[in-house]
This record gives structure tokens, sequence and C-alpha cells, in this order.
């Protein structure tokens, strides 16, 4: 092996990176390819104003994408140097990556074999309760991105999150401009290389037990049959930093992609809430009342499990590699 991966490896894990999740798949990143390296930008023209007016998911999106990168190139045989936010003059540019040759181990390839059957699993789920044991290996894998996971257990703690996401919801609803983003993101969208499809959708009322949910258009996936919204044991759970800068927002999206694919490994089901996210005032409340205060909220899911009736979920469409990699030698000084 040489001192560098050639740029059909680049951008093979550039594929495997672009799976990542994102809000209404709108897979806001950019790829600049070099003589072994990658670099991360923004894609700022892909951030929906009126569902995300910080950008705040668009940096979890890109997030989530570095770490799957990292975890592409690790199954390859490379261990990744990152530097994150590398040049504070550019805004846009998030990590530049280079590689240096190592044995991949066990737990790179099972990673990355984890990356192509996670799904956004947007139905109800069982009455199974999620054990502590694997609550706690999801908030060991947060842990090893820096970031803080917790699930809301106590009772007080979980009625303050309910009501802050119940509050964002209608706060959204009432809001013609994010209702605008919703319908043209999500539902439909045949032959779309993003968006949302209503292959993905399932009929939802607004809660899965007591947790509100998002209300997307032009449902087609069926729910587990035999089930009700009653049932659903969802554990949700936060992510948090120390800080809320845009290095700390990066690290918060790739502990997100760690959860996600640490429970996809065991079984689990997992869906982000973002709602409560994107509305300032609810987040200052999971900040203030369900955290401590010294520690911001980035990412609020559910986790538990889909009943043995639940069918599989379809994958979801990404945009094409030459649509998201561009070659540094091509780019315009």
């Amino acid at each position: 092996m040489s001192g560098r991966p050639d740029e059909d490896t680049l951008a093979s894990a550039v594929a495997l990176a672009t799976r990542a999740p994102s809000l209404h798949n709108t897979q806001p990143w950019r790829w600049r390819l070099g003589r072994g390296t990658l670099s991360l930008y923004a894609d700022r023209g892909r951030r929906l104003p009126a569902t995300d007016p910080y950008g705040h998911e668009l940096l979890l999106s890109c997030g989530a994408a570095l770490h799957h990168l990292r975890l592409a190139l690790a199954a390859a045989g490379w261990a990744p140097v990152v530097h994150r936010i590398p040049d504070r003059s550019d805004p846009e540019l998030l990590a530049t990556v280079r590689c240096q040759p190592r044995e991949p181990t066990d737990r790179d390839v099972a990673l990355a074999a984890a990356i192509r059957a996670r799904r956004t699993d947007r139905r109800r789920y069982g009455a199974w309760q999620v054990p502590p044991r694997m609550l706690a290996r999801l908030a060991e894998a947060a842990a090893e991105q820096g970031v803080v996971l917790r699930a809301v257990l106590d009772a007080r703690a979980r009625y303050r999150l309910v009501c802050a996401m119940a509050e964002a919801a209608a706060l959204q609803r009432a809001n013609p401009a994010y209702t605008a983003e919703l319908d043209a993101w999500t539902g439909r969208r045949h032959g779309s290389p993003d968006g949302v499809p209503s292959a993905s959708v399932p009929p939802v009322t607004g809660r899965y037990g007591d947790l509100p949910v998002r209300v997307l258009p032009r449902p087609a996936l069926p729910q587990p049959p035999d089930t009700t919204d009653a049932d659903d044991a969802s554990v949700p759970m936060v992510l948090g930093t120390a800080a809320e800068d845009r290095l700390s927002l990066l690290r918060a999206g790739e502990a997100l992609s760690a959860v996600l694919l640490a429970a996809t490994r065991m079984g689990l089901a997992t869906c982000p809430l973002g709602q409560v996210m994107e509305v300032e005032c609810t987040r200052d409340v999971v900040r203030t009342r369900v955290l401590d205060a010294a520690t911001y909220p980035q990412a609020v899911l559910r986790v538990g499990r889909t009943p043995a009736t639940a069918g599989p979920l379809p994958s979801t469409p990404r945009r094409p590699l030459d649509e998201v990699i561009e070659h540094a030698e091509r780019v315009p000084h």
C-alpha cells in the first residue's frame, strides 16, 4: 500500500459518507478531492431557512457525514487524520482529512457495514423496553466523540421535554414558510436524488406514546400491523456539548453518527426528533430544564425497537457523486 489513498478509494469513502442522515435528506455537503486528501465544505445553498434558521442542523449533518467518512476510510485500511474548522476565515470549510496506512480492525469493518444498514425509522416502535446496558453503550459511543448523550428517563424531565416538543411543533405548524419547506422536501419526490420519499413516510397522528413526532405529508409507508401509537415505548435521548460554536456542532454531528450506527449494530430503531431543536425558545427549555444549564442540546432522538411484524425500510436516495465531489486542481483560484 502506498503512502496515500488513490482517487477511487477516496471517492468510495465519500460514497459511504453521503449515506449520513440530514434534515429532510437535503445532503448539505460538498467534498473537494486533492492528492490523497479530502476537504469537507458546508453547502449553504441546501440549508432550509425556515426549518433550520441558524444552520445548526446543516452542521450536524456535515458532522455525521464526516464521521461516516472516517469509518469508511478506516475500513479500507486508512487512518484518517482530521483537522476540524481548519481556517476560521472560511466558514464553509469544515474539515480537512489526510490519511495514513493502517490495518483495519473488525470493529472498523462492522461499523462501516452498519452505514448501509442504517435507516431513519419514522414508524411507531413496539412496547419493548430498551435495556439500560444498551443505553449505556450508546452513551459510550457519543463519549468517544467528546459529546454527552443523556437518556431522558426521569418522569419530570421527560414531561418538560414532551411539552417543549409539542410547543415547537405548534409554532412550526403556524409558520407558512416552514410548511412550504416541509411540503417541498417530503413525500412524493419520485426519482429525486434528495428529499424524503413517500415510501419512507408512515401515516402519523402526531404522537408515539407521549412523544410528539413530526407529521410529514403524503405517507406511503405502512405502520407495523397490530400495533397502536400507545404501544410505543421509545426512549428520548439528548446529545449535548459544552459549547455552542461550529466545532461543537460538527462534533455533535459526528457523535450522532456514532450513536445511530451503534444502535443499528444492536438491532435498535432510531429517529431524530429535530423540531424541538429548530425553535429557539424550546431549544432553550431543553438546555435549562432537561439538561443542566451548562450543557447545550444539539440533537434529540428516539430509540426503541420496531415490532417483528414491521417490514423492511427502503433505502432513501442520494445525490450522484459528481454533484458532491469537486477536484481541487479544477477549482479556479
